[in-house]
Protein backbone atom coordinates (compact mmCIF):
# COMPACT_ATOMS: atom_id res chain seq x y z
CA UNK A 1 0.00 0.00 0.00
CA UNK A 2 0.78 3.37 -0.20
CA UNK A 3 3.39 4.86 1.98
CA UNK A 4 2.85 8.00 4.36
CA UNK A 5 2.91 11.65 3.35
CA UNK A 6 6.26 12.72 2.46
CA UNK A 7 8.14 14.72 4.63
CA UNK A 8 9.23 18.30 4.64
CA UNK A 9 12.61 19.16 2.98
CA UNK A 10 14.41 22.43 3.36
CA UNK A 11 15.52 24.14 0.64
CA UNK A 12 17.54 27.49 -0.50
CA UNK A 13 15.05 29.42 1.53
CA UNK A 14 15.19 28.34 4.27
CA UNK A 15 11.41 27.14 4.76
CA UNK A 16 10.08 23.64 3.69
CA UNK A 17 9.12 22.13 0.94
CA UNK A 18 6.79 19.17 0.11
CA UNK A 19 8.68 16.56 -2.37
CA UNK A 20 6.11 15.83 -5.10
CA UNK A 21 5.28 11.44 -5.49
CA UNK A 22 3.32 10.32 -7.62
CA UNK A 23 -0.57 9.31 -7.73
CA UNK A 24 -0.36 5.69 -7.74
CA UNK A 25 1.04 5.69 -4.48
CA UNK A 26 -2.22 7.42 -2.77
CA UNK A 27 -4.69 5.59 -4.80
CA UNK A 28 -4.30 2.56 -2.20
CA UNK A 29 -4.14 4.63 0.92
CA UNK A 30 -7.37 7.08 -0.33
CA UNK A 31 -9.50 3.77 -0.85
CA UNK A 32 -8.82 2.37 2.52
CA UNK A 33 -9.63 5.77 4.37
CA UNK A 34 -12.66 5.42 1.72
CA UNK A 35 -13.58 2.04 3.47
CA UNK A 36 -13.00 3.46 7.55
CA UNK A 37 -15.60 6.93 5.66
CA UNK A 38 -17.62 3.95 4.89
CA UNK A 39 -17.93 1.93 7.67
CA UNK A 40 -18.04 4.16 10.23
CA UNK A 41 -21.18 6.07 8.17
CA UNK A 42 -23.02 2.73 8.12
CA UNK A 43 -23.12 2.75 11.86
CA UNK A 44 -24.43 6.56 12.68
CA UNK A 45 -27.11 5.29 9.57
CA UNK A 46 -27.89 2.65 11.22
CA UNK A 47 -28.58 4.24 14.92
CA UNK A 48 -30.30 6.52 13.25
CA UNK A 49 -32.65 3.63 11.94
CA UNK A 50 -31.30 3.20 7.73
CA UNK A 51 -30.77 0.18 8.74
CA UNK A 52 -30.90 -0.68 4.82
CA UNK A 53 -28.46 1.83 3.63
CA UNK A 54 -26.15 1.07 6.60
CA UNK A 55 -25.69 -2.90 5.75
CA UNK A 56 -24.88 -1.36 2.24
CA UNK A 57 -22.33 1.26 3.75
CA UNK A 58 -20.79 -1.69 5.56
CA UNK A 59 -20.52 -4.27 3.34
CA UNK A 60 -19.11 -1.07 0.54
CA UNK A 61 -16.48 -0.82 3.55
CA UNK A 62 -15.59 -4.05 2.97
CA UNK A 63 -15.37 -4.82 0.14
CA UNK A 64 -12.66 -1.72 -0.51
CA UNK A 65 -10.67 -3.05 2.78
CA UNK A 66 -10.35 -6.25 1.29
CA UNK A 67 -9.61 -4.80 -2.30
CA UNK A 68 -6.55 -2.07 -1.34
CA UNK A 69 -3.97 -4.40 -0.67
CA UNK A 70 -4.27 -6.04 -4.45
CA UNK A 71 -4.56 -2.39 -5.65
CA UNK A 72 -1.50 -1.39 -4.06
CA UNK A 73 0.41 -4.72 -5.24
CA UNK A 74 -0.60 -4.09 -9.05
CA UNK A 75 0.21 -0.34 -8.91
CA UNK A 76 3.44 -1.35 -6.92
CA UNK A 77 2.92 0.90 -4.01
CA UNK A 78 3.04 -1.37 -0.82
CA UNK A 79 4.53 -0.04 1.79
CA UNK A 80 4.89 -0.77 5.88
CA UNK A 81 2.88 2.29 6.38
CA UNK A 82 0.18 1.39 4.11
CA UNK A 83 0.03 -2.11 5.75
CA UNK A 84 -0.32 -0.66 9.75
CA UNK A 85 -2.81 1.65 8.35
CA UNK A 86 -4.54 -1.01 6.66
CA UNK A 87 -4.59 -3.48 9.96
CA UNK A 88 -5.96 -0.24 12.14
CA UNK A 89 -8.80 0.20 9.13
CA UNK A 90 -9.54 -3.57 9.03
CA UNK A 91 -10.54 -3.78 12.59
CA UNK A 92 -13.14 -1.08 11.95
CA UNK A 93 -14.68 -2.11 8.94
CA UNK A 94 -14.99 -6.23 9.50
CA UNK A 95 -15.29 -6.09 13.30
CA UNK A 96 -16.50 -2.61 14.69
CA UNK A 97 -18.96 -1.54 12.45
CA UNK A 98 -20.54 -5.12 11.29
CA UNK A 99 -21.04 -5.87 15.03
CA UNK A 100 -22.23 -2.20 15.61
CA UNK A 101 -24.85 -2.51 12.76
CA UNK A 102 -25.88 -5.60 13.97
CA UNK A 103 -27.02 -4.78 17.25
CA UNK A 104 -28.79 -1.54 16.57
CA UNK A 105 -30.97 -3.50 14.35
CA UNK A 106 -31.27 -6.73 16.14
CA UNK A 107 -29.23 -7.72 19.31
CA UNK A 108 -30.30 -4.64 21.32
CA UNK A 109 -33.42 -6.32 22.15
CA UNK A 110 -31.50 -9.08 23.55
CA UNK A 111 -30.38 -6.87 25.87
CA UNK A 112 -26.68 -7.32 27.81
CA UNK A 113 -26.37 -10.60 26.47
CA UNK A 114 -26.75 -8.98 22.40
CA UNK A 115 -24.17 -6.46 23.72
CA UNK A 116 -22.05 -9.51 24.96
CA UNK A 117 -22.14 -10.98 21.70
CA UNK A 118 -21.07 -7.89 19.58
CA UNK A 119 -18.11 -7.31 21.97
CA UNK A 120 -17.04 -10.73 21.59
CA UNK A 121 -17.39 -11.00 17.36
CA UNK A 122 -15.16 -7.59 17.41
CA UNK A 123 -12.66 -9.05 19.83
CA UNK A 124 -12.64 -12.07 17.79
CA UNK A 125 -11.93 -9.53 14.68
CA UNK A 126 -8.98 -8.46 15.95
CA UNK A 127 -7.53 -12.15 17.27
CA UNK A 128 -8.46 -13.35 13.94
CA UNK A 129 -6.25 -10.11 12.14
CA UNK A 130 -3.15 -10.43 14.60
CA UNK A 131 -3.26 -13.74 14.08
CA UNK A 132 -2.76 -13.27 10.37
CA UNK A 133 -0.25 -10.75 10.39
CA UNK A 134 1.98 -12.95 12.72
CA UNK A 135 1.31 -15.86 10.32
CA UNK A 136 2.26 -13.60 7.51
CA UNK A 137 6.43 -14.14 8.88
CA UNK A 138 6.15 -17.70 9.57
CA UNK A 139 8.54 -19.12 7.08
CA UNK A 140 8.42 -22.20 8.31
CA UNK A 141 4.99 -23.02 7.21
CA UNK A 142 4.65 -25.63 4.21
CA UNK A 143 4.15 -23.57 0.48
CA UNK A 144 1.17 -26.00 -0.11
CA UNK A 145 -0.73 -24.39 3.41
CA UNK A 146 -0.49 -21.03 1.88
CA UNK A 147 -3.73 -22.09 -0.18
CA UNK A 148 -5.58 -21.67 3.27
CA UNK A 149 -7.08 -19.34 5.52
CA UNK A 150 -6.32 -20.06 9.42
CA UNK A 151 -9.86 -19.75 10.18
CA UNK A 152 -12.51 -18.02 8.36
CA UNK A 153 -11.30 -14.32 7.17
CA UNK A 154 -12.48 -11.13 8.63
CA UNK A 155 -14.09 -9.67 5.21
CA UNK A 156 -15.93 -13.14 4.73
CA UNK A 157 -16.88 -13.18 9.03
CA UNK A 158 -18.13 -9.30 8.54
CA UNK A 159 -20.52 -10.61 5.92
CA UNK A 160 -21.81 -13.49 7.29
CA UNK A 161 -22.28 -12.35 10.73
CA UNK A 162 -24.87 -9.73 9.27
CA UNK A 163 -27.39 -12.85 7.88
CA UNK A 164 -29.53 -12.02 10.37
CA UNK A 165 -30.04 -8.80 9.23
CA UNK A 166 -30.49 -9.94 5.33
CA UNK A 167 -33.15 -12.56 7.04
CA UNK A 168 -35.15 -9.56 8.63
CA UNK A 169 -35.02 -7.47 5.39
CA UNK A 170 -36.74 -10.14 3.92
CA UNK A 171 -39.53 -10.48 6.41
CA UNK A 172 -38.49 -12.23 9.62
CA UNK A 173 -39.94 -9.98 12.19
CA UNK A 174 -36.61 -8.74 14.97
CA UNK A 175 -38.34 -10.20 17.80
CA UNK A 176 -36.97 -11.17 20.92
CA UNK A 177 -36.48 -15.14 20.10
CA UNK A 178 -35.17 -13.97 16.76
CA UNK A 179 -32.63 -11.54 18.57
CA UNK A 180 -31.44 -14.62 20.96
CA UNK A 181 -31.10 -16.48 18.52
CA UNK A 182 -29.09 -14.18 16.44
CA UNK A 183 -26.61 -13.47 19.57
CA UNK A 184 -26.18 -17.55 19.39
CA UNK A 185 -24.96 -17.00 15.67
CA UNK A 186 -22.75 -14.35 16.35
CA UNK A 187 -20.95 -16.14 18.82
CA UNK A 188 -20.55 -18.94 16.04
CA UNK A 189 -19.19 -16.72 13.61
CA UNK A 190 -17.04 -15.33 16.21
CA UNK A 191 -15.66 -19.03 17.55
CA UNK A 192 -15.49 -19.82 13.57
CA UNK A 193 -13.39 -16.46 12.98
CA UNK A 194 -10.68 -17.87 15.59
CA UNK A 195 -10.64 -21.28 14.79
CA UNK A 196 -7.93 -23.67 13.03
CA UNK A 197 -10.29 -24.09 10.28
CA UNK A 198 -8.59 -24.52 7.18
CA UNK A 199 -10.28 -22.57 4.53
CA UNK A 200 -9.55 -22.31 1.30
CA UNK A 201 -8.42 -19.06 0.01
CA UNK A 202 -7.82 -20.34 -3.97
CA UNK A 203 -4.25 -18.19 -4.32
CA UNK A 204 -3.14 -20.95 -6.41
CA UNK A 205 -5.39 -20.73 -8.60
CA UNK A 206 -6.67 -17.21 -8.79
CA UNK A 207 -4.33 -15.81 -11.02
CA UNK A 208 -4.91 -17.96 -14.14
CA UNK A 209 -7.56 -19.40 -15.47
CA UNK A 210 -8.09 -22.45 -18.14
CA UNK A 211 -8.85 -20.78 -21.53
CA UNK A 212 -12.25 -22.93 -21.62
CA UNK A 213 -13.22 -21.54 -18.48
CA UNK A 214 -13.27 -17.91 -19.37
CA UNK A 215 -16.18 -17.12 -20.58
CA UNK A 216 -18.45 -19.40 -18.16
CA UNK A 217 -16.52 -17.18 -15.43
CA UNK A 218 -17.61 -14.54 -16.87
CA UNK A 219 -21.15 -14.86 -17.40
CA UNK A 220 -21.27 -16.28 -14.10
CA UNK A 221 -19.43 -12.81 -12.30
CA UNK A 222 -22.18 -11.25 -14.44
CA UNK A 223 -25.21 -12.95 -13.26
CA UNK A 224 -24.20 -12.49 -9.70
CA UNK A 225 -24.18 -9.22 -10.29
CA UNK A 226 -26.77 -8.71 -11.88
CA UNK A 227 -29.18 -10.87 -8.61
CA UNK A 228 -26.97 -8.87 -6.41
CA UNK A 229 -28.78 -5.83 -8.16
CA UNK A 230 -32.04 -7.11 -8.64
CA UNK A 231 -32.44 -9.47 -5.39
CA UNK A 232 -30.03 -7.88 -3.16
CA UNK A 233 -30.94 -9.42 0.45
CA UNK A 234 -32.20 -12.75 -1.15
CA UNK A 235 -29.04 -13.37 -2.76
CA UNK A 236 -26.73 -12.21 0.65
CA UNK A 237 -28.90 -14.41 2.69
CA UNK A 238 -28.50 -17.34 0.07
CA UNK A 239 -24.33 -16.56 -0.29
CA UNK A 240 -23.55 -16.32 3.17
CA UNK A 241 -25.30 -19.87 3.56
CA UNK A 242 -23.94 -21.30 0.73
CA UNK A 243 -20.30 -20.22 2.44
CA UNK A 244 -20.96 -21.78 5.48
CA UNK A 245 -22.06 -24.60 3.76
CA UNK A 246 -18.28 -24.37 1.45
CA UNK A 247 -16.45 -24.47 5.08
CA UNK A 248 -17.06 -28.39 5.18
CA UNK A 249 -16.21 -28.83 2.07
CA UNK A 250 -12.87 -26.85 3.09
CA UNK A 251 -12.12 -28.81 5.95
CA UNK A 252 -12.71 -32.09 3.32
CA UNK A 253 -10.32 -30.93 0.94
CA UNK A 254 -7.68 -29.87 3.36
CA UNK A 255 -7.72 -33.36 5.38
CA UNK A 256 -7.49 -35.05 1.81
CA UNK A 257 -3.99 -32.86 1.19
CA UNK A 258 -3.11 -33.45 4.51
CA UNK A 259 -3.00 -36.92 4.50
CA UNK A 260 -1.56 -36.92 0.42
CA UNK A 261 1.43 -34.76 1.63
CA UNK A 262 2.10 -37.00 4.52
CA UNK A 263 2.06 -40.01 1.88
CA UNK A 264 4.29 -38.33 -0.07
CA UNK A 265 6.73 -37.67 2.37
CA UNK A 266 6.70 -41.34 3.61
CA UNK A 267 7.74 -42.59 -0.16
CA UNK A 268 10.59 -40.10 -0.05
Amino acid sequence: MAGPFPPFEPHGGGGPRIREIPLRLIVPNLITVLAICAGLSGIRLAFEGRVETAVVMVLLAAFLDAVDGRVARMLKASSRFGAQMDSLADIVNFGVAPALVLYAYLLDQAGAIGWIAALLFTIACALRLARFNVMLDDNDRPAWQTDYFVGVPAPAGAALVMLPVYLGFLGISPEGPVAIAACIYTLGIAFLLISRLPVYSGKSSGSRVRREFVMPLMLVVVLYALLLASFTWETMAVSAILYLVFLVFSMRAYQRRVAREEAEDDVE
